[in-house]
């Protein structure tokens, strides 16, 4: 009795996963850099505001206002983290998906 077995389809699965996987690594990786700048940026810019604060009513002031400022760029910078991980959820499935409806 011999069976033929096909290992090309399995293995270009396999190969598109690990691609879908690699391609997920290096969104990540820029999108850390990318956060990094932005929040050396952010407290660059709250350095040189702080500098012209002159009294306590203004560093309460100050002090919301940046606290509100940093909260809404590490949200938008986990919204872009998430983004990437959804993107490469779905486009796994679908692969697998795929691998079971041949």
């Amino acid at each position: 009795m011999s069976t033929n077995v096909d290992l090309q389809k399995p293995f270009e699965a396999v190969q598109k996963l690990m691609n879908l996987q690699a391609e997920a690594v290096s969104k990540t990786f820029e999108q850390q850099q990318k956060s990094g700048q932005q929040l050396t940026e952010f407290f660059k810019g709250e350095a040189e505001k702080a500098r012209t604060l002159k009294t306590p009513e203004d560093v309460v002031k100050f002090n919301i206002a940046s606290n509100t400022a940093l909260f809404e760029l590490l949200k938008s910078q986990g919204e872009a983290f998430t983004s990437i991980a959804t993107e490469t959820r779905e486009a796994a499935m679908s692969e697998l998906q795929s691998m079971t409806a041949k």
